[in-house]
């Protein structure tokens, strides 16, 4: 195996003009981590921040005046090349999908590190695209819904920023657990809100949610630039709030104000990645409960203009990078597609798994009343 990788760096906070390909050392494992040759991967609002160093705490891991961890990449999909010693569970050229530790060099890269316990065997039928899509946006909405509400409690649940990569999955995550779901999001994809399940879609450009009278047992920013206090006003009386992303004074005022005045009512979510939660998302995906919604494939030498077009806040779901094709590639399976949004295919191939499913229990379900009815007559 060769020494040395190609990896997207940079060395100075910035824009993505700072995004450099160029060769670095592969890097060395320790006895819990796993090397994976990268197939995929998908960008997340935390690459922005640590590309821009912003807020401050970003600094405070990454390095003030320069950053240390200078390879950008939260989550991927790739195949196993070589194990620690102490990995189990897994075998060099399984397919995977998982999430980079914060304190680790990321996934913009052919090669990337990462312990064992951050990963999952990527399931037969889902794509490299797809599962690397998944991790940090699905188990943040996972993290955020499910430690707020139980299976078939009937929660009304809002989510906030309902159409962007967390919001498309929470939106999901939360008709899962059987929650009443109130989506929020704007004029474009209102539509795309009502097809992945949400029972309520408020448009922010047309109506304020927070002018309207009716309270939540759960409100979930996945995005957003709204003050703590706009929020309080939605809740129930034994509500909760949790944000994931949005505006530096979002996330900052519920780190801060939620735990020392609303009693961590209020609060920001820190995500913590593990191998069971995604072991979890490829059963709902199984099921046909979970199907990522992506705005776009890039090509992997369009990387940069992928972190760009999603730093506009314009996607529907999420923005993903296949190292595996070149520009030219890409841009001919494209030519092949081009009568609908790749988004909009991606809901429309919900609705249908959905319906089969349904179908399928449908169907089950009559067989089995019909021998139940055989079986009874026969012992009349």
């Amino acid at each position: 195996m060769e020494n040395n990788m190609k990896a997207f760096v940079f060395d100075q906070y910035g824009t993505t003009e700072n995004l450099n390909y160029k060769d670095i050392p592969i890097p060395g494992l320790k006895d819990n981590e796993v090397l994976i040759k990268v197939h995929s991967v998908s960008v997340n609002a935390g690459d922005i921040h640590f590309l821009h160093g912003t807020p401050c705490p970003i600094r405070l891991l990454s390095g003030m005046f320069k950053p240390h961890i200078n390879i950008l990449g939260h989550d991927f999909s790739g195949t196993i090349t070589s194990m620690g010693s102490k990995v189990t569970g897994f075998e060099v050229g399984d397919s995977v999908f998982g999430a980079v530790p914060i304190n680790f060099n990321g996934s913009f890269a052919e090669y990337v590190k990462v312990p064992s316990s951050y990963i999952s065997k990527k399931p037969e039928n889902m794509s490299f695209e797809d599962a690397a899509s998944i991790p940090i946006a699905a188990m943040t909405a996972l993290q955020a819904i499910r430690k707020n509400v139980k299976p078939d409690s009937d929660k009304r649940v809002l989510i906030y920023g309902a159409s962007g990569g967390v919001g498309s999955f929470a939106v999901q995550i939360a008709k899962a657990l059987d929650c009443k779901v109130t989506a929020v999001c704007s004029t474009r994809n209102v539509e795309s809100a009502k097809k992945l399940g949400a029972e309520h879609v408020i448009d922010y450009k047309k109506e304020s949610v927070f002018k309207r009278d009716e309270k939540y047992d759960l409100v979930f920013a996945a995005n957003g630039d709204n003050s703590i206090f706009s929020y309080k006003k939605l809740l129930d009386k034994n509500g909760v709030y949790v944000t994931a992303g949005g505006s530096s004074k979002q996330m900052t005022q519920a780190m801060i104000l939620g735990r020392f005045i609303f009693s961590n009512k209020m609060s920001f979510l820190g995500l913590k990645p593990n191998s069971k939660d995604l072991e979890y998302l490829s059963s709902l995906h199984k099921e046909g409960k979970l199907v990522p919604v992506i705005d776009k494939v890039f090509a992997r030498d369009q990387l940069p203009d992928a972190v760009k077009h999603f730093e506009e806040g314009k996607a529907c779901g999420k923005v993903v990078i296949d190292f595996t094709l070149q520009a030219e590639t890409q841009a001919e399976e494209q030519s092949e597609n081009t009568t609908k949004p790749q988004a909009e295919n991606v809901i429309e191939k919900h609705i249908e798994t959905q319906t089969e499913n349904l179908t399928e229990t449908t169907s089950k379900n009559q067989d089995e009343n019909i021998i139940k009815n055989e079986v009874t007559n026969s012992q009349a």
